[in-house]
């Protein structure tokens, strides 16, 4: 398992929680942004960033080339299409939950 895989935070889920949805390469998961929150708390400023994820927590912002370079370095070495899967097997599961 990596580290941390690339994804882009299209929206805020849940502002008091510091929760978003972010999009990696198609699947959308809720991520807690607490540890990339911006020094104003503006939350909303987030839309559209880039993120390393990691066990549904943002762990730092990176810019949209290096989410780029990052993704392809995982894809050759077999990790991203593992963690994309996994999330994907998470995401059903909380569909059948709901």
């Amino acid at each position: 398992m990596c580290l941390g895989i690339p994804g882009q935070i299209i929206s805020i889920s849940d502002s008091t929680k510091k929760l978003g949805i972010i999009d990696v390469s198609g699947v959308q998961r809720e991520v807690n942004l607490a540890c990339i929150m911006p020094k104003d708390g503006n939350i909303d400023t987030l839309i559209g960033e880039w993120a390393l994820i990691h066990v549904g927590f943002a762990m730092s912002r990176i810019d949209e080339a290096e989410a780029a370079k990052t993704m392809e370095v995982l894809v050759m070495l077999g990790e991203a299409q593992e963690e994309i899967e996994a999330m994907r097997r998470s995401q059903s599961a909380l569909g059948e939950r709901a």
